[in-house]
């Protein structure tokens, strides 16, 4: 596995986009789209281990604008201050980001022109909303939190998209999720696991607070399975 940093250029700056490439250079691309806690050592970790399955991620830094470089701790009090930094953040300029960064991964040489999205919690929903506003090759969320609220997008969709929630997720109520599965159910291409033995965030596996091992390995099996039938390497 290798790592650089390409340059992406939008309407109001340039900002530094964290590459991690798989060890032939090549495969499809990946927007890998950060929680809170902005460009951490788990986001490093899960684009090191989709590099190592193959693809290029490419990691957005979302709140470059007001707050470059953030990372926190995840504990009650990184939670706080990233919910904090977090309230300075425009989602629609984050989608903006986030379709350019996929652009860049269409364009490289390496990807072939075929990229999609995952994101987790903040991610997880502009991962959605990206999916909705153009067409990505695929699409994971994770516990986004404004999915259940914007299933009216979901009709947009075209691509292969996969949801994942907890049960006991105290941010996204189970009756919620309910919403999503529903829609889900009649929509092609979509697919929803719920691990109903976990809260939010539990594939954080930094976050001892709510990383939930036996789920988060149920998930990102499933994960892994559902990327090798929509966007093989």
């Amino acid at each position: 596995m290798n790592t650089r940093t390409d340059r992406l250029t939008l309407a109001d700056g340039t900002v530094g986009l964290p590459l991690w490439l798989p060890g032939s250079g090549r495969g499809p691309g990946i927007v890998l789209i950060q929680e809170i806690f902005g460009l951490d050592g788990y986001l490093a970790s899960v684009a090191a281990d989709l590099a190592a399955l193959g693809y290029v991620v490419a990691v957005p830094e979302l709140f470059w604008r007001f707050a470059p470089g953030w990372s926190s701790a995840h504990d009650e009090a990184g939670v706080a201050a990233s919910m904090e930094v977090a309230g300075q953040f425009d989602p629609e300029r984050g989608v903006t980001d986030v379709l350019a960064a996929l652009a860049h991964l269409r364009a490289l040489p390496e990807t072939g022109g075929r990229a999609g999205v995952f994101g987790f919690c903040l991610g997880g929903a502009l991962a959605f909303t990206a999916a909705a506003r153009a067409d990505p090759d695929v699409a994971v969320s994770f516990y986004g939190s404004t999915v259940p609220a914007r299933l009216g997008e979901l009709g947009r969709i075209t691509c292969p998209v996969q949801f994942h929630f907890g049960g006991q997720d105290p941010y996204i109520p189970r009756e919620e999720v309910r919403k999503v599965e529903a829609a889900v159910a009649a929509h092609p291409g979509a697919e929803i696991h719920v691990q109903e033995d976990a809260g939010h965030a539990f594939h954080n596996h930094v976050a001892p607070m709510f990383h939930h091992p036996e789920a988060a390995a149920r998930a990102w099996e499933l994960t892994t399975a559902f990327l090798r039938r929509t966007l093989p390497v």
